[in-house]
């Protein structure tokens, strides 16, 4: 989860807890990067108005690394209109929602991109939805 806000994050944060998701953070672009590159996240979720690197620099970088090319992004911004939105899909996005967000939207958009091959049961990554 990429937020340079710390009481959204901890918003975000709390509620894919709550569901059952290990969660890593940063708050700014280039450590959003170094961590994609190190971490292998299943999901990234990117707000778009970050220090260093926009949301959406970001997303065309993950998007152009070949071990990253494949992760889900779900773009989660304050920015409204259909600008953002479209701009978003467009540099990569795999789904795009608008702050501020309904929980149980957030989950089912996290469970339905990472698919059943991330169960409740599989535990074997650490950012995999846990029992």
């Amino acid at each position: 989860m990429v937020e340079d806000d710390p009481d959204q994050l901890e918003v975000i944060r709390s509620t894919l807890k709550a569901a059952g998701f290990a969660i890593g953070t940063a708050a700014d672009g280039i450590d959003a990067l170094l961590k994609t590159r190190t971490v292998a996240p299943d999901l990234i979720i990117l707000d778009l108005m970050l220090p260093g690197l926009n949301g959406f620099d970001i997303c065309e970088s993950i998007r152009q690394d070949p071990a990253t090319a494949a992760v889900p992004i779900i773009m989660l911004t304050g920015m409204h209109g259909q600008f953002g939105r479209f701009a978003g899909l467009e540099a990569g996005a795999s789904e795009f929602l608008f702050k501020p967000f309904d929980p149980q939207e957030l989950i089912a958009k996290v469970e339905e991109l990472l698919g059943p091959s991330l169960a409740a049961s599989d535990t074997t990554h650490k950012y995999r939805k846990k029992k």
